[in-house]
């Protein structure tokens, strides 16, 4: 496990067999995982999958943590914090999650969350501690002046429609 700047926030590296057929591990262990710190019930897994320069996000939903890997390839993925009461309210942090790291970010509940594929062909798994509900999902844009997220890009983003009609200066 490696800490964050942000104290609810960590980065887990679940435990990999590697050999020369490959590897195997385990992505999620509720015993193994409440050991060092993450206890929770997930309702809702996810996948996206992005081609390079694709930015999903920054999406929010305030009642929902998520615990995010990239299953293939690489992306630089980030968090912000928008908890308006918080000491740490809009800074934002950045990790490369890979297939060859394993690293897997855990997003706690009020946090905006992102990333920017970095390869051709990216596959990134979510456990979502709720249901997705499109009624409470929000947006900040990924290029909003107060939160100023330095984005890896080699090229043009490309968006959904729904995040680039984001307003840049928007804050929930």
């Amino acid at each position: 496990m490696f800490p964050t700047k942000f104290a609810e926030a960590r980065v887990f590296v679940p435990d990999v067999f590697a050999d020369d057929r490959g590897f195997f591990k385990e992505t999620w262990s509720d015993p193994k995982y409440a050991e060092v710190g993450l206890d929770m019930r997930f309702a809702q897994d996810s996948c996206s999958s992005s081609k390079r320069n694709v930015i999903r996000g920054l999406h929010y939903d305030f009642r929902m943590a998520k615990l995010v890997q990239c299953l293939d390839g690489s992306i630089w993925d980030v968090i912000v914090d928008l908890r308006r009461t918080s000491p740490t309210y809009l800074q934002w942090e950045g990790f490369e999650l890979t297939d060859r790291n394993h690293r897997q970010l855990f997003v706690p509940a009020g946090f905006g969350h992102g990333f920017l594929a970095l390869d051709d062909d990216v596959i990134v798994h979510y456990k979502n501690s709720v249901p997705y509900d499109q009624a409470r999902e929000g947006a900040v844009s990924w290029r909003n002046p107060r939160i100023g997220v330095e984005w890896p890009l080699a090229g043009e983003p490309h968006l959904s429609a729904k995040d680039a009609a984001v307003p840049e200066d928007f804050l929930p």
